[in-house]
């Protein structure tokens, strides 16, 4: 079974390239969806996504239990599309509604530690193919705010983590994959 991670900043196409990876290997596609949509516009970008997927695909969406789903759904004759991590790190990282501090350390939720194990461990997993999108967020500026510089470090140390646990990795830019880690995706 095959693990892959498409990375890629914002609007970089991975996603579509995450898509046709899945196509392209023949199995039924079960699409775990970790967004929510908060507001208009992220409603929007849900609409655009959901259009671009073929019909036929089955759309689960889970925004913080994501081992629980890929265990529920990983089986030998399919490929199950995570789109995407950042986004589900976020929905833990807030899922408490904690206020948190402008500056100064800031203490991660217990539960984004435990999902984030859960995760991984479901990674030493051989249960089906599993192909994960995720943002490459710290290729810029470090950010001003704590909470901001804190989701930086854990979505960098997350993509490491999963990137160690996959089969392949693929960086995307402008459309264009980039592999880093594993044959052709």
């Amino acid at each position: 079974m095959t693990r892959t991670l498409v990375l890629g900043g914002a609007r970089s196409g991975k996603s579509a390239h995450a898509e046709r990876i899945a196509a392209q290997s023949g199995k039924e596609v079960v699409y775990v969806a970790t967004a929510g949509a908060g507001d208009a516009e992220m409603a929007r970008r849900i609409a655009l996504h959901r259009s671009s997927r073929p019909g036929h695909w089955t759309t689960v969406e889970e925004p913080l239990a994501l081992a629980d789903t890929l265990a529920r759904w990983r089986a030998p004759h399919r490929v199950v599309l995570v789109d995407c991590l950042t986004l589900w790190l976020s929905n833990l990282l807030f899922a408490n509604g904690t206020d948190y501090p402008e500056v100064g350390e800031i203490a991660l939720p217990a539960r984004l530690h435990a999902e984030r194990a859960a995760l991984l461990g479901q990674l030493e997993e051989d249960d089906g193919d599993v192909v994960f999108v995720s943002n490459e967020v710290g290729m810029g500026i470090v950010p001003f705010g704590a909470v901001t510089r804190a989701y930086t470090d854990e979505a960098g140390r997350l993509n490491q983590a999963v990137a160690a646990r996959c089969d392949n990795v693929v960086f995307v830019a402008a459309g264009l994959p980039l592999v880093l880690k594993g044959g052709p995706c």
